[in-house]
Parts: structure tokens; C-alpha cells; sequence
């Protein structure tokens, strides 16, 4: 039988081939790596829930951070878990509060070879573990979290944060820290917006790694997983209030939103692999049901592939690593 033009096979014959056609590639730039610090432990502490991620004390912070630097990676997102917590979870703002602390240490050992991230929330610092202030009907009232949200983001801009990352889903969130920023004189500081994070139920590993004691769903803000116009209204609102880049979270489970998002945006897209399927590939990896290299780089080329430009994931050194060598 003849098939002159027809034998896709013939650019999958060896891995040169294969590698010289690849349509889409993955670069340790265009990772970043979330790392967690805790207040008031003298070694690193283990995650159960995230086999291999740790909440690291400061000094283990700066070293996983030297050696996410060195391995390429594009960004370092910080999240901060303090010892003590309030109802208006002020130590977000604190300059002293374990995240600027953080965040000085990180941007000090690095500089400006990785771009330095911090999330915009209250939920690690409430006691109640809602992303921002209560109202009198129990929700979480918007306008005043705005201002929470803003005092946050200026306390981690002058701590040295490259970007600001608001992850609480508050209506006007991106204007109201861009305000804030923009008056203090950070005007160079940009905002990664969350800006379609939907409710879901993998992100129970990252609420046991800042040790949340918030339980349930976050469906009054959070966006509802059967919706993708409204995700796309939330997008184009925060470029309109000044984001500089756009993110969606989780990465894998909705890939059509980061297609259709990637399509509509003329800024960076970045999309979160949540804990749920970082914890969800390990835990199959060790029961021996899949193979955990292929996995992971499977799961990171699909991503990539869908249109997003950053991928933030807990595999990001470790992966860059593999890269490089």
C-alpha cells in the first residue's frame, strides 16, 4: 500500500524528530514555585497532605528559594503562616508579620533573578479563615475587605514583592490595590490577578499546609465551577481595573477556561496546578499507578498547551531542575 503523503508517523520515528516538531514547550521560566513559611518553628515542617512540599522557617526560605533561582525558574509565590491569628486578620499588614518578613528575606537572596510573589488575602491571618472581614450576615463583606486587601498589598510591595497577587475573589479588588499602590509611589509593582478562581474541592492539601480552620465551600465569591461566561466577565473586569496579568485557578481541571481566557486577554495568562492535583498525581505515583515523571511533565505540557504562559506549580523547581539537566 502506498501513502506518499500521509504518514504523520515518519516526524515520531526518534526523539530528535519528535523534539524538533514539538508544537509546544516548556521552559524553567515559565514556572513558579509556591513555597510556604511558618512563624515560630525552628526546621522545616512537613506537609502530610503534599508529600515533599514543607512550611519552611525562614532560613530554609531563603535557601529553597536560592535554589529555585538557580535552577531558572521564573517566580517564587510566598505564602505566609503566622503563629497567631485575628478576626481581621491583621497581621497580613503587619511589617513584621511573617510574610514581609518573607518576602524581605526572599528578595534579598535573590534579587531580581526570579520575580518575587506574594498572595493578597486574609485567610492565612483570620481566625475564621474567610478570605476577609465578616459582615452582619455572617458573609464576607466586600467594601471593607477592599481596604484590607489594599493595606496588604502595600505592606508587601515595600517588604519587596515584584508582583502582588490578590486571590479573594472581592468584587474591585485589582482597582483598589492598584489605588493603593499607585498613591504610596509603587507604582512599578504589578498585580497577578486571580482572576477566575472557582470553588473547588481540590484545594483542601493548600488549606491544611496554612493549617486554615475555614471548612467548606467559598461559593459566594468563589466562581461556580458549571460557569464559564461569568469567569470571563471576571477576567475582563480586572484587566479593565488594571491587572497586568490574569490567572486562572485550578489549571487542569478547567483548561477550556484558560483556552478561552488566553484567546480574549492581551496580557500574560498564568495558571495555578492546585494542591489537590499535585497531592492527586504523588499519591497515584506512589500507589504505583502511574509513572510520576511522565505524569507531572503530561500534566505541565497540557497547561502550556492550553494557552497559559506561567504555570504556577509545586513540581516548578524539581521540574526546572530536570530541564536543565
Amino acid at each position: 500500500m502506498s501513502f506518499p503523503s500521509d504518514r504523520p508517523r515518519r516526524l515520531r520515528r526518534t526523539a530528535a524528530l519528535r523534539a524538533l516538531v514539538a508544537e509546544h514547550r516548556l521552559h524553567p521560566s515559565d514556572l513558579v514555585q509556591p513555597m510556604f513559611v511558618r512563624e515560630g518553628i525552628d526546621e522545616p515542617r512537613p506537609i502530610p497532605a503534599m508529600p515533599g512540599q514543607v512550611q519552611h522557617t525562614r532560613e530554609s526560605l531563603r535557601k529553597a528559594a536560592a535554589a529555585a533561582a538557580q535552577a531558572g525558574v521564573g517566580g517564587i509565590m510566598i505564602f505566609g503562616v503566622p503563629e497567631h491569628r485575628h478576626p481581621d486578620g491583621r497581621g497580613a499588614w503587619d511589617e513584621r508579620g511573617i510574610a514581609q518578613l518573607a518576602i524581605r528575606d526572599v528578595a534579598a537572596e535573590v534579587g531580581d533573578t526570579t520575580v518575587v510573589i506574594s498572595d493578597v488575602n486574609l485567610d492565612e491571618y483570620t481566625d475564621h479563615g474567610q478570605v476577609g472581614l465578616i459582615g452582619n450576615d455572617g458573609d464576607v463583606d466586600n467594601d471593607a475587605t477592599l481596604d484590607a486587601y489594599a493595606r496588604v498589598a502595600l505592606a508587601q510591595a515595600c517588604a519587596g514583592a515584584h508582583l502582588v497577587a490578590p486571590s479573594g475573589m472581592m468584587d474591585g479588588q485589582v482597582a483598589a490595590i492598584r489605588a493603593g499602590l499607585d498613591a504610596a509611589g509603587h507604582e512599578r509593582v504589578a498585580i497577578l490577578a486571580y482572576a477566575a478562581k472557582y470553588d473547588s474541592a481540590f484545594y483542601g492539601p493548600f488549606r491544611a499546609a496554612v493549617e486554615s480552620s475555614f471548612t467548606g465551600a467559598r461559593s459566594t465569591h468563589q466562581q461556580d465551577p458549571a460557569n464559564l461566561r461569568e469567569a470571563m466577565r471576571e477576567v475582563l473586569l480586572d484587566v479593565e481595573e488594571g491587572a497586568d496579568l490574569v490567572m486562572v485557578k485550578p489549571a487542569g481541571l478547567y483548561l477550556d477556561v484558560v483556552r478561552r481566557v488566553a484567546d480574549a486577554v492581551n496580557v500574560p495568562v498564568a495558571a495555578y496546578q492546585v494542591s489537590g492535583e499535585y497531592a492527586a498525581i504523588e499519591a497515584a505515583a506512589q500507589q504505583g499507578m502511574l509513572q510520576r515523571e511522565r505524569a507531572i511533565e503530561e500534566s505541565l505540557i497540557a497547561i502550556r498547551r492550553a494557552g497559559a504562559r506561567i504555570i504556577l506549580t509545586y513540581w516548578a523547581t524539581e521540574f526546572a531542575q530536570r530541564l536543565r539537566a
